[in-house]
């Protein structure tokens, strides 16, 4: 199994947790809280992206939710 079928998961500034997974030829979000999850559909990221560039993508579209010394950063 290649790195960018695996499902990648990331704490968000210690607010929540996403799941990203590579299905068929698009990256899909899920929000992960308290047990759930679901689809995370504020934003698409762009197809061309490999599994490297996804954390840094992140981070530029989702900084206004960061707090003081918590950054993204992939758990998984």
């Amino acid at each position: 199994m290649s790195e960018a079928s695996k499902a990648m998961l990331f704490d968000v500034y210690g607010r929540y947790q996403l799941e990203v997974t590579r299905e068929e030829k698009r990256w899909v979000l899920y929000r992960v809280d308290g047990g759930r999850k679901r689809r995370f559909s504020d934003f698409a990221i762009p197809a061309e992206l490999n599994a490297k560039e996804v954390a840094g993508y992140l981070d530029d579209m989702l900084h206004e939710a960061a707090r003081p010394n918590r950054s993204l950063r992939r758990i998984q």
